[in-house]
């Protein structure tokens, strides 16, 4: 469901954009100050009835959320004006318990790690979608022969099963790893104006325990408030996520250039098409990923710097991280939308693929010979033999095979139908088969730990 803005939203999708929108910040900083309100009401700080009254209102809808950005500006942060606003809203006698023993910083990081946890359930989503695909294209192709290439260059035989195979298991670690940072890393915020709860006299890591409970989120060690690396480890893990989709988007886009031809994305009406060339059919699913990588990138990088923050408070690389984030979680989710998206509708061409195997008239079979001829010879001569029947195939533009059945320095120790045999792309693929059934079996292992 791609988002129709026109420019870097775009690259998003429509419920990535509600997600991580200015309301969805300002409902998660009311979710946090309702959970406060209930935790402390829990443990007899403020009454029961104040903290109902509190929780009533915590609804967005009850906001003006563009009046409250603008005032932010006044505080450098957004929960400043939020809290007066609810102390507004709240009936009178609850008005003194609004965010009790909290500083901004409590309110705003909590709400960070729901709005993280809630962008993270969409991504998993479509990453499983992605997997699912991958596995399938890597069982149905097995067999199907095509050139693996190194520098851009046709290297050795391999099968696209194979290639998809190793699409899944990326995929597979990536999103196990997005799964681990929000069970484990999506930490709970509560340290008050210091760090030392010191509002909260000796009750301040019950009422910590309380909102862990409340939220579903971890209750960390410490509070993190100039400890960035959790937000760091989410940023980077959403980070190796999109590059993942990065490498798929770019194989593709590789391989369905016009003149290699073996893959497409699925043609759709009006999906892929040239503003000039009708002939055209853009890999755009593709495009787009490599697209939202290259932004997604540069806010890992502004995460990253804002990780050096002064002291017990920062001076503007704690405001720096809130739209770094969300940049990051909506590319992200681009990227792993359109993932989904274009492993689920891949047109592969197993003609095409076997064809431009033989383009190089069977020297892509080179190495097999040379392992070949040197068990019977000298490996350092079996090379040198080998190389120059390559150089003369490649100078004459004949076979290869053709090249070798004729020199008198290989045929005494490799008959016509050894060679014929050796030059099978088939017959040369070394594990693949194996390696398939393994990333297939580690792919369905971890569905069923998921179950």
């Amino acid at each position: 469901m791609p988002s129709d803005a026109l420019f870097g939203p775009s690259l998003s999708t429509d419920l990535m954009l509600v997600t991580v929108s200015d309301r969805a910040w300002v409902q998660a900083m009311l979710d946090v100050e309702a959970a406060l309100a209930r935790a402390e009401s829990r443990i007899g700080l403020i009454p029961a009835t104040a903290a109902e009254g509190i929780a009533s209102h915590c609804r967005v809808d009850e906001f003006d959320v563009a009046q409250l950005g603008r005032a932010a500006v006044r505080s450098a942060n957004p929960v400043v004006p939020l809290v007066n606003a609810l102390r507004a809203a709240v009936p009178k006698d609850a008005a003194p318990f609004v965010h009790r023993g909290a500083t901004s910083q409590d309110i705003l990081d909590t709400a960070m790690m729901l709005i993280a946890r809630r962008g993270l359930e969409l991504i998993l989503a479509d990453l499983e979608q992605a997997a699912a695909s991958a596995a399938a294209l890597a069982d149905r192709h097995r067999a199907t022969l095509m050139a693996a290439r190194t520098l851009l260059q046709q290297a050795l035989p391999t099968t696209f099963g194979l290639k998809a195979a190793g699409w899944l298991t990326a995929i597979v670690e990536a999103r196990s790893d997005l799964i681990r940072v929000r069970r484990t890393r999506l930490a709970v915020q509560l340290g008050g104006a210091a760090g030392t709860l010191a509002a909260l006299s000796d009750r301040g890591l019950e009422v910590a325990r309380e909102l862990a409970a409340e939220l579903a989120l971890p209750e960390p060690i410490l509070p993190w408030h100039t400890a960035r690396a959790r937000v760091v480890e989410l940023a980077t893990a959403l980070g190796i996520a999109a590059g993942v989709a990065g490498k798929v988007a770019l194989d593709v886009v590789l391989l369905a250039q016009t003149e290699v031809g073996e893959l497409s994305e699925r043609a759709l009406a009006g999906r892929g098409a040239s503003s000039t060339l009708p002939q055209k059919h853009n890999p755009v699913d593709a495009i787009e990923i490599l697209a939202a990588v290259r932004g997604l990138n540069a806010q890992v990088a502004v995460l990253q710097g804002a990780m050096l923050q002064e002291h017990e408070r920062a001076a503007g690389a704690w405001q720096a991280e809130w739209p770094a984030l969300a940049e990051t979680l909506r590319l992200a989710g681009g990227a792993a939308f359109r993932l989904a998206s274009l492993l689920a509708g891949l047109q592969v061409d197993p003609d095409r693929m076997r064809r431009n195997l033989d383009l190089t008239g069977g020297r892509i079979m080179a190495e097999r010979v040379v392992m070949l001829l040197g068990e019977r010879v000298d490996r350092v001569m079996a090379r040198a033999l080998v190389d120059a029947a390559v150089a003369t195939a490649t100078s004459t533009g004949r076979p290869f095979e053709a090249v070798l059945q004729e020199d008198p320095a290989i045929t005494p120790y490799l008959h016509r139908d050894e060679l014929a045999a050796a030059l099978d792309p088939a017959g040369y693929l070394g594990v693949a088969g194996l390696l398939i059934e393994r990333a297939l079996a580690a792919y369905h292992a971890h569905r069923e730990e998921e179950e």
